[in-house]
């Protein structure tokens, strides 16, 4: 059933990040910009999950939500791919930007999503 669980939640968030991904680039947004807001969004998602799953939460969120959904929905490989780019191209400033930005974003925003679960 686990299993299950992770499959549909995967399945979900692989189609909301190609959706979102696909709205913001036809609003102009930057690729990386795009990736920013997915990772942002999804760390947000997956604090609110791990913040009911620490207290008295079903035990299909963590799979379904966490697992799944956010496994699928965040992006960590195409970032991984956008800042490579970015450095091979001789855009430092911009690689350094995107990383501290996701990083900073993706802490903050899972701390806020635990913090206002638990």
């Amino acid at each position: 059933m686990t299993a299950l669980l992770v499959a549909i939640g995967a399945a979900l968030g692989a189609l909301c990040r190609h959706l979102v991904v696909e709205r913001l680039r036809g609003a102009g947004a930057t690729a990386a910009g795009a990736v920013l807001v997915v990772n942002a969004s999804g760390s947000l998602v997956l604090g609110l999950a791990a913040g009911h799953a620490s207290g008295a939460a079903p035990g299909w969120l963590l799979p379904l939500v966490g697992i799944g959904f956010c496994g699928a929905y965040t992006t960590f490989a195409t970032h991984a791919v956008e800042v490579a780019s970015a450095l091979r191209t001789g855009r430092v400033r911009h690689a350094l930007a995107d990383l501290g930005l996701n990083l900073a974003l993706g802490l903050a925003l899972v701390s806020l999503g635990w913090a206002v679960t638990a």
